[in-house]
């Protein structure tokens, strides 16, 4: 395994986003039937979640080692298959998706 996937803090990060994907996503088909109060503590895992994905990204971004490039490329694959145009910047995705976190959060307040 490559040195950017043997540090403890890389393995660490990886497990957190693994348990709160989990936790976000669990409830992704009930969330407009929760309390509100639930909603927004879903919401707030969401925003925690995306910060640490967009944290592992930037990590991604700067290493030189050949693993974590080869994730770089996936995660961009992946991205194109969600519809994003070849070129784009992860980053700026992340900057769209904290805007759309935001909005969903504004909404619930309203309701």
């Amino acid at each position: 395994m490559s040195e950017f996937f043997q540090s403890e803090m890389v393995k660490e990060e990886l497990r957190e986003i693994e348990r709160l994907q989990e936790k976000v996503f669990g409830n992704i088909f009930t969330f407009q039937s929760l309390p509100r109060d639930e909603q927004l503590e879903q919401v707030k895992n969401l925003e925690i979640l995306l910060n640490k994905q967009n944290v592992f990204y930037t990590r991604l971004r700067l290493s030189d080692d050949p693993q974590a490039k080869e994730m770089k490329a996936h995660l961009q694959k992946q991205a194109q298959q969600l519809g994003f145009p070849p070129d784009v910047d992860l980053g700026n995705a992340f900057k769209n998706m904290f805007k759309m976190v935001e909005q969903l959060r504004n909404a619930i307040d309203v309701s």
